[in-house]
């Protein structure tokens, strides 16, 4: 058996005496076989890649994480949320105060112009 490495990672290849012969020419043969890791030997993973990917427990522990983060989040948003909210109260309630106001003054100044003219008096801008 020939073992033969690619890219740090060792690839066993099939040994010479186990090699199927057939006649049907489409069965990969030892050196198609060769040609494929060679041509995707950064595509395939090698034991070291399969090492470096996460536990179960790290998995569950980032989940967990994952959970409680937007668990705040959500308490934020359901905070900006209800801030918003009374902003727009504020905000209606004082547009209503202001229209309340400027009839009120618009009713003063009728008045105004009500008594001047009973007085004689030329109100001037």
């Amino acid at each position: 058996m020939r073992a033969r490495s690619v890219g740090g990672a060792k690839f066993d290849t099939v040994p010479d005496d186990v090699i199927i012969k057939s006649d049907n020419k489409n069965m990969l043969t030892n050196e198609d076989i060769q040609k494929i890791i060679e041509a995707n030997r950064e595509t395939f993973a090698t034991k070291e890649d399969f090492y470096k990917l996460a536990t179960l427990e790290e998995f569950d522990q980032f989940r967990n994480e994952v959970k409680q983060e937007f668990s705040s989040l959500r308490e934020v948003v359901q905070a900006l949320s209800l801030a918003i909210d009374k902003l727009v109260k504020a905000v209606e309630d004082l547009s209503q105060e202001y229209v309340m106001i400027t009839l009120k003054v618009d009713r003063h100044e009728k008045w105004l112009h009500q008594v001047a003219e009973k007085l004689g008096i030329k109100l001037e801008y």
